[in-house]
């Protein structure tokens, strides 16, 4: 699944492609996806194009008379084209530029989303968001008194978006092997010191994997194709059985929250 950085990544792609031109109209091939594509999208012509902006693991694209949401689920990619290049299977929708190219959207799964609001303090699927893991609200105070009397195991509270929007599977791993705080502890457990060192972690590993065009695992491209490169410096993700690239010692996996968790039990505590 697409995580913040490769939406992110995606956000700074198609950025300087749209803002300034116009989506002359919406091509939607396919409607029904994680929910029906909003029907102010079908109906889009010749509106132009103020900001691209991401919440947690939404791409927002701002029009003088509302947003579009749009959400990439398990499979989705969104990718500038020329307009001539006829869609695959899996493109699912079009929207075509006044530059004569395209922003299309591909997802096997279908999964994802294009949602129409007009005001985004209204949306129901961004209303109840944490804060965002890269902005000053995420720190190390913020995340040690939330941690507070918690009995939920420190990797899926990380990955509650209530508490932090965009911490997803891989990069909770990453983040607690390098914090080296162990993941099957309870969240309570959590000191003051740890908290601040988790944060920061965080907010590193996030925007070095930013810098460096997201993961790619299986499905994700960045918007001009090209995959994300920091897969090769996964320290623990999907790496059971291979020893820890610090102490040797074998990584191992577990179950937490129906997510598969990988952690080095020698380097982290």
């Amino acid at each position: 699944m697409p995580e913040l950085p490769e939406i992110e990544t995606s956000r700074r792609g198609i950025e300087p492609y749209m803002v300034g031109h116009h989506i002359v109209k919406a091509v939607v091939r396919q409607p029904k996806l994680r929910w029906p594509v909003s029907g102010q999208i079908i109906a889009l012509e010749n509106a132009p194009v103020i900001s691209v902006q991401r919440r947690a693991k939404y791409l927002l694209i701002e029009l003088p008379d509302g947003w579009i949401i749009g959400h990439l689920g398990m499979s989705g990619s969104v990718r500038i084209l020329p307009e001539f290049i006829e869609p695959g299977k899996h493109d699912h929708v079009d929207f075509i530029l006044s530059t004569g190219q395209v922003l299309r959207y591909t997802d096997p799964r279908r999964f994802g989303a294009w949602l129409w609001e007009e005001d985004l303090e209204t949306s129901h699927v961004l209303k109840h968001l944490g804060p965002e893991p890269l902005g000053d609200e995420f720190s190390g105070e913020y995340l040690f008194i939330r941690s507070r009397a918690k009995k939920t195991l420190i990797k899926p509270w990380l990955m509650d978006n209530k508490l932090v929007v965009g911490v997803g599977n891989i990069y909770a791993s990453e983040s607690l092997f390098e914090a080296k705080i162990l993941p099957q502890r309870p969240a309570g457990s959590l000191t003051e010191s740890e908290a601040q060192r988790l944060v920061l972690t965080i907010k590193k590993v996030l925007q070095r994997s930013i810098e460096q065009g997201g993961t790619t695992l299986k499905d994700f491209l960045q918007a001009d194709g090209k995959p994300g490169y920091f897969a090769q410096e996964l320290q623990v993700y999907g790496r059971s059985g291979e020893p820890c690239k610090i102490c040797g010692t074998l990584i191992e996996s577990e179950k937490h929250g129906q997510r598969t968790t990988f952690f080095c039990r020698h380097c982290q505590s």
